[in-house]
């Protein structure tokens, strides 16, 4: 089939939850992938912050074919091998105690939430337990996920959700003090939040929270589903501070294209769960948890989270290029190979145009461009992909 006859299927299929681009892929090599009619991209979103080693990665693929070989699946009824090395390589780069294997990164928040409510049923009795998080800030899809999600247009068709959730002001640590009370069992924000903006939190910030955590006996829950996993030239965004959260989350690169996620959890955190409180299927299934443990192997062996601190600079020397060349885009922020240009009303047709002249870049938020390049980017891709995004800034630029 042609492209065009590629999207109608498509159309007629798929319940029309996305506004897609008309783009149909068929491969990826590296840094590019490459649509059905041989058109070349340079993914700067790979697969929104999936594809840390970039596509086609032969060392990847070939641990993925031999398990295939192996098994794929068992149950969690039986131990498997490669959960058992992928939860021991995560728990020591994250710092953590247990693991517990998800599908997906809102499944690994719903997991975080279950700790937290049980936390604190287990200090107190109570039932009517409260959690903070933020406002702007995105942690999935799924009705819980969705409940501390701080965009009230997500929220707003599916309410009633959990009740007990209160929406905070990120980076302003008055605003959080004002909503804890005794019903507060946990805080959870994301260390640099992503949909909201492309907004890391400041040190004053998230030492204030991990210490009001502490004062109050309230869980620390960071999710790091995005901002983790090297991308910010940390494993973990919250190694860039001097605190530990509670509870961590993590998606995304944990897998590299592998649907898989995991929530972790320290010290007391750690021991609230219990036989019979939670479950699934696939989670920590021979095949997800191989690409894992393959993915923290690769990380070790090539040093990865060095290549993000070596090139972040001149990507962010790049990008602050156009925001003193161009009047509409007004800043540059971010951490590490996590960054965005504030585009105002312009940022959409900024992404749709880059994307029409091979570049695929997304949103985040209504006004800011975001890059999460594959961590392995050369100097040699920021230059092709600033070549690209000078030309559609200029176009824009009146």
């Amino acid at each position: 089939m042609d492209k065009q006859s590629y999207v109608d299927c498509a159309e007629n299929a798929f319940y029309k939850t996305y506004n897609r681009y008309g783009v149909v892929i068929e491969k990826g090599e590296g840094t590019h992938i490459y649509d059905v009619e041989g058109k070349k991209y340079l993914d700067f979103g790979a697969g929104i912050a999936v594809f840390a080693f970039g596509y086609g990665n032969k060392e990847y693929n070939d641990a993925l074919k031999d398990q295939i070989d192996k098994i794929i699946h068992t149950s969690n009824y039986f131990y498997n091998i490669p959960s058992i090395d992928a939860a021991s390589k995560l728990k020591e780069v994250a710092g953590m105690d247990r693991v517990f294997f998800t599908n997906s990164g809102a499944e690994s928040i719903e997991g975080a939430l279950k700790i937290a409510k049980k936390y604190g049923h287990c200090k107190d009795g109570r039932d009517d337990h409260e959690i903070i998080a933020f406002e702007h800030s995105f942690h999935g899809r799924t009705l819980g996920a969705l409940s501390v999600t701080g965009t009230k247009k997500y929220r707003e068709p599916f309410e009633q959700l959990i009740p007990g959730i209160k929406f905070a002001t990120y980076n302003d640590l008055e605003s959080v003090k004002a909503l804890v009370n005794e019903k507060t069992c946990a805080i959870l924000m994301e260390t640099v939040q992503g949909e909201g903006g492309i907004y890391p939190a400041t040190n004053e910030f998230i030492e204030g929270v991990r210490k009001l955590c502490d004062d109050n006996d309230m869980l620390m829950i960071s999710d790091e589903i995005q901002c983790g996993m090297g991308r910010t030239g940390k494993m973990f965004a919250y190694q860039h501070y001097n605190v530990m959260p509670d509870v961590v989350t993590a998606a995304k690169a944990l897998g590299c294209g592998v649907p898989v996620g995991a929530f972790m959890a320290r010290g007391k955190a750690a021991k609230v769960l219990e036989p019979g409180d939670h479950g699934t299927t696939y989670g920590g299934n021979p095949l997800a948890t191989r690409a894992v443990s393959t993915v923290l192997d690769m990380f070790k062996k090539y040093d990865t989270v060095k290549h993000v601190n070596d090139i972040t600079p001149y990507l962010e020397k790049v990008l602050d290029g156009f925001v003193q060349k161009y009047d509409f885009v007004t800043a540059r922020r971010g951490l590490g190979l996590m960054q965005g240009l504030v585009c105002g009303e312009k940022a959409a047709d900024v992404v749709k145009s880059c994307i029409e002249n091979g570049l695929i870049l997304f949103m985040a938020g209504h006004d800011v461009v975001r890059f999460v390049p594959p961590l392995v980017i050369t100097r040699e891709d920021i230059d092709e992909m600033a070549e690209i995004l000078d030309k559609v800034l200029a176009s824009k630029n009146s």
